[in-house]
């Protein structure tokens, strides 16, 4: 039997509600036997792997691999996959690190059969940093199924903060921003950014977001998401946002909502 998330409401009051009910949820779906059986089966499995190439050609341990990294739609493209795989993180010019999503670099740092004679699988820590990983992804892809909008805010919140701990120049820590989906689209909507926005040379959407950060976060830096408040205030934004943007749509019937909705946001 599958297990389905529950999530009776939307917007902010069902991301409270998901929040209370995050890790009891998470429980009884990795509880499944379908994921207890693949992650035994990676675990019993992975050790073995020393080349991209064997890791591509079992798919049981490739589902697992993508979905730790929220690449699970990849897992008809082998050959795409093991080049990524095989890719050195080091090198500024290989297939990894010069495509826009980072999770491919990450993908490919993970693994390191581009960077190291031997590779990572061979770590006996490895199999359980990979399934935590799988663990929280694939819950969240479950909860997607049910609403996007709460996936998305999930991957903010879990990645927002990691994200602004890093070294890396603010501008560079943006970028990321605007080269990462999920991140990109929480972004715009809880900001309120034009659908033109995209069409936007990247540097003028960089200067457009963190204007409108300052504008309305009280601070134009990602390093502000290191508080966990910041983070909390964006997710707001988003799914009211959102909210507002379902009732606009609903006709007159949805008026009082949507006024009352609009007023969250002053």
């Amino acid at each position: 039997m599958t297990y389905t998330p529950a999530l009776p409401l939307t917007g902010y009051a069902g991301w409270a509600l998901l929040k209370r009910t995050m890790a009891v949820q998470q429980k009884a779906y990795l509880a499944q036997p379908q994921i207890t059986r693949d992650e035994d089966y990676f675990k019993a499995k992975i050790g073995q792997v020393k080349t991209a190439e064997q890791l591509v050609s079992d798919r049981r341990l490739l589902k697992v691999t993508l979905g730790a990294f929220g690449l699970e739609s990849d897992l008809n493209s082998k050959f795409f996959i093991q080049k990524i795989l095989e890719s050195s993180t080091i090198d500024p010019s290989s297939l990894a690190s010069r495509l826009s999503d980072k999770k491919y670099l990450q993908l490919a740092s993970a693994f390191g059969f581009g960077d190291y004679s031997t590779p990572r699988t061979q770590l006996s820590t490895f199999p359980q940093e990979i399934l935590s990983s799988y663990e929280t992804r694939s819950f969240e892809t479950a909860v997607g199924e049910q609403n996007d909008n709460m996936r998305l805010a999930m991957n903010a919140e879990r990645e927002l903060g990691k994200l602004a701990a890093k070294s890396s120049s603010e501008n560079t820590k943006w970028f990321t921003v605007l080269g990462d989906t999920p991140l990109r689209t929480v972004f715009e909507k809880a900001l309120g950014l034009p659908t033109s926005f995209g069409q936007l040379d990247v540097d003028k959407q960089l200067d457009m977001i963190r204007q409108k950060a300052e504008a309305q976060l009280g601070s134009g830096a990602i390093a502000q998401f290191t508080d966990a408040g910041a983070v909390t205030k964006l997710i707001h934004r988003f799914l009211v946002r959102s909210e507002i943007s379902q009732y606009a749509t609903s006709g007159s019937s949805a008026q009082t909502a949507l006024t009352l909705l609009q007023s969250r946001l002053r």
